[in-house]
């Protein structure tokens, strides 16, 4: 397989949801990519005109449109319609850099247990890095053997995956909506034996959008935290997540309103739980410590 044969090596899934404008100009600019990337745009429920629009000016990509919006989860069926061995996920606000995704495949191709790259994300049109890079950076974990830092995470909307690493998995569930998506992913790979690793010659852009509601957005990245921590933890670093998390949240209002949320679906997630083996239970607790 040639890292230059984008058809055959990797596919893009691009997320949207009721930001036609700002889709649009993403997928003009992953059309002009000289790799020649196959895209498959996931219209999730979009009330805007996101999908006639898209399928009327990019008729070459795959379009899949969902009825309601299912949150993260709907990268799912994009990567069910990919056909390649790779597929490198872009949100609507984000852009891959042109040599970024065959840098990607050159390295997934020599690293075969490798099933995560995740990208260096530059912010705005002054190229701010991300923090978050610099923290996947930084990782203490051990990286021996490695084609990049060890990391036990990933950014849902700036990562390479391998495709079957992917489905191995799972994928994203559903429950979460959105919001710290990434960590039941991440976690479910590390125990089914894939790596994931830094990868900062693998470069995005993200033109982070107005529309946002960082209130509900604080709120579902706690709430999928304490969930990921009882379907997948041992009962006590579950517990100190909970309380860790319930205390964090913005006054009582809110700490009650976090619980509420938790205990809805605590049975639910309690049914998939399984704790995750002892090498992976130190990978977060030296993350987190």
């Amino acid at each position: 397989m040639s890292a230059m044969d984008g058809r055959g090596a990797l596919t893009i899934v691009v997320l949207t949801h009721d930001r036609r404008d700002e889709v649009l100009r993403t997928l003009a600019h992953l059309a002009s990519l000289p790799g020649r990337w196959p895209v498959v745009v996931v219209d999730n429920g979009s009330t805007d005109g996101t999908g006639p629009t898209v399928r009327e000016r990019f008729p070459q990509m795959t379009l899949i449109r969902v009825a309601r919006n299912r949150g993260a989860a709907a990268r799912n069926l994009g990567v069910q319609a990919a056909r390649t061995p790779y597929v490198a996920f872009c949100d609507d606000d984000t852009q891959w850099e042109p040599g970024a995704l065959e840098r990607a495949v050159a390295i997934l191709d020599v690293a075969p247990k490798v099933g995560v790259l995740s990208a260096r994300v530059m912010v705005g049109a002054d190229r701010r890095p991300d923090p978050a890079c610099q923290a996947m950076a930084d990782t203490p974990l051990d990286s021996t053997g490695l084609p990049g830092r060890r990391i036990l995470g990933f950014m849902a909307g700036a990562c390479v995956m391998r495709r079957q690493a992917f489905l191995d998995a799972k994928g994203y569930w559903r429950p979460f909506f959105i919001g710290a998506e990434e960590a039941l992913l991440a976690l479910d790979l590390a125990q089914l034996g894939w790596s994931m690793v830094y990868a900062p010659e693998v470069v995005t852009r993200h033109f982070p959008s107005t529309r946002r509601d960082a209130p509900r957005r604080r709120y579902l990245l706690a709430r999928n935290a304490i969930w990921t921590g009882w379907m997948r933890l041992p009962a006590a670093m579950a517990w100190r997540r909970t309380t860790s998390r319930l205390r964090a949240a913005p006054g009582m209002a809110g700490r009650l309103r976090l619980a509420c949320g938790v205990l809805a679906g605590l049975p639910r997630a309690l049914m998939r739980r399984s704790v995750v083996a002892p090498d992976v239970q130190d990978m977060l607790a030296r993350l987190e410590g």
